[in-house]
């Protein structure tokens, strides 16, 4: 709960780092209902290799998400060549115009015996295109381009659906009704914000479930209208591309509108952040001056339920009272969750592509999907959860 005190001001102290990654061999169970490629049985078949190099396409290894998986990914690489059966090779990139460049390289090098290619914005569509003219298998991850979907011999993300049903579950949990006040910061127009939507949506509307670790369903207790839903997704809805500083710049200039509009309604306020990141600029913003006193006090009177994606550990230190902005939680929010979504999950699809190579009971066909599971962190839990570091 929010605990009335005197603004302090604090500053967030910046860590970087890795947390242990164990990696084994996957396995091909998880499906999702929600998307019209499942995993299938079929034949076990080797991969029609050119050669013994697996490539791996992804981000600089940095900070955040996106950067954190590509770090991930090259300890894996480095891994793969210390073990001697195959070459690997991690080649970043910041862009997919520039991925498509390195696919060229990739085909001109002849030695190809798989991509693991998460595509770092759609432009990376002629890439993948190329590898399938080309006869080269590749697993999709994260990202998922629709067309060369149909083709990559497996889709393979965390569970986007899911997460967005989980977040809806909480939020509602935390008495969120239609009419309530939401502000929608979506990382995206890709398919993964879209999924988190889609999902976040149907858990509302009745016609998905959210599963928790335990693997307990929670179905909705209240179904709202496809009219309320949209309402709610889109009434303050921004693209904050994955970025703090863009989630803080926006709220910066829509904050005080929103919190007028929740104090003249309900009295509630839910924000639904699809990234930690994004959230950590609400909280950034809060820490600062710039938002005028009256909009600080109306903020912190009303109920305020925040969401985030991901699971950076710094955000599980402020859940638990542990870090820098704890007290900035404590004074406005009165919860605070993210839905796990780790990104040491590329190293998984990295074994897929040794599953496949290895031919080792491969039973996706082309286009199938695999989902890792995702569940709900916040203070009830987050000290039993190990999160990345990855907070700017």
């Amino acid at each position: 709960m929010k605990r009335p005190k005197l603004l302090v001001v604090v500053a967030v102290a910046a860590a970087f780092g890795l947390t242990a990654c164990q990696t084994s061999t996957p396995t091909n169970t998880s499906t999702n209902t929600n998307t019209t490629t499942t995993a299938t049985s079929s034949t076990s078949t080797s991969a029609p290799a050119k050669g013994n190099t697996i490539y791996v396409l992804g981000p600089t290894p940095d900070h955040g998400w996106t950067a954190q998986a590509g770090a991930f990914a090259s300890q894996k690489v480095d891994q793969i060549n210390k073990d001697g059966k195959y070459k690997a090779q991690y080649m970043a990139a910041s862009s997919g115009d520039q991925q498509n460049d390195i696919v060229q390289t990739i085909i001109a090098n002849k030695d190809a015996a798989g991509v693991v290619f998460m595509a770092l914005d759609d432009s990376a569509k002629p890439g993948q295109e190329a590898l399938i003219a080309a006869g080269i298998p590749f697993i999709s991850f994260d990202r998922i381009i629709v067309g060369p979907d149909a083709k990559a011999i497996l889709n393979f993300s965390g569970d986007n659906w899911a997460v967005g049903a989980g977040v809806a579950a909480w939020l509602q949990k935390n008495g969120m009704k239609a009419g309530d006040t939401v502000i929608n910061l979506i990382g995206d127009n890709g398919t993964v914000s879209g999924r988190r939507n889609e999902g976040f949506s149907k858990f509302l509307l009745g016609t998905q479930d959210y599963t928790d670790k335990s693997g307990a369903k929670t179905h909705t207790a209240d179904v709202w209208s496809q009219a309320d839903v949209d309402k709610a997704l889109n009434t303050y809805k921004v693209v904050c591309n994955w970025s703090a500083d863009a989630a803080q710049q926006y709220l910066e200039q829509a904050l005080p509108d929103i919190v007028k509009q929740a104090k003249a309604g309900t009295g509630r306020l839910f924000v639904y952040s699809m990234d930690d990141e994004m959230t950590f600029g609400l909280m950034n913003l809060l820490q600062g001056n710039s938002l005028d006193a009256t909009t600080k006090a109306d903020f912190q009177a009303l109920s305020v339920y925040v969401s985030a994606i991901g699971g950076m550990q710094e955000l599980y230190d402020v859940m638990l009272g542990k870090a820098a902005l704890s007290p900035i939680a404590d004074q406005y929010f009165d919860g605070l969750m993210s839905m796990s979504f780790n990104p040491s999950m590329m190293t998984t699809a990295i074994d897929y592509m040794i599953q496949y190579l290895d031919g080792n009971n491969w039973t996706f066909k082309p286009g199938d999907g695999s989902y890792e599971a995702t569940f709900v962190v916040d203070k009830s839990n987050a000290a039993s959860v190990v999160g990345f570091k990855g907070h700017k």
